[in-house]
């Protein structure tokens, strides 16, 4: 077994939409904060959220894809709140397995 970098997230799913990400992050944005009270968010360069519940936070952002990608270091619940939450609005591609973004 490799020992994962601490800084490397696990993905765990794709969003799969047609605009550009600066397009969708808006949009996205205004879904997380729907269903979710601790929503911190940018767009410079890059789209990134943060979704933040206790001691859990879940990501997605475009950090390593034209697409936002789902994304957390570990697998809590929250990670499949947030996809529960983006598949009322968005096709979302999710993993069987959970891969390394940079590994």
């Amino acid at each position: 077994m490799t020992e994962r970098d601490d800084l490397s997230q696990l993905i765990f799913a794709d969003l799969e939409y047609s605009s550009h990400y600066a397009d969708a992050h808006a949009e996205i944005v205004t879904l997380a904060e729907r269903f979710f009270s601790d929503v911190q968010s940018g767009l410079q360069g890059d789209s990134w959220i943060w979704i933040i519940d206790a001691d859990e936070k879940v990501a997605i952002d475009t950090f390593s894809s034209m697409t936002h990608q789902v994304k957390s270091y570990t697998a809590g619940r929250l990670v499949q709140k947030v996809i529960a939450a983006l598949r009322t609005k968005f096709d979302v591609n999710v993993f069987d397995d959970p891969r390394e973004e940079w590994g």
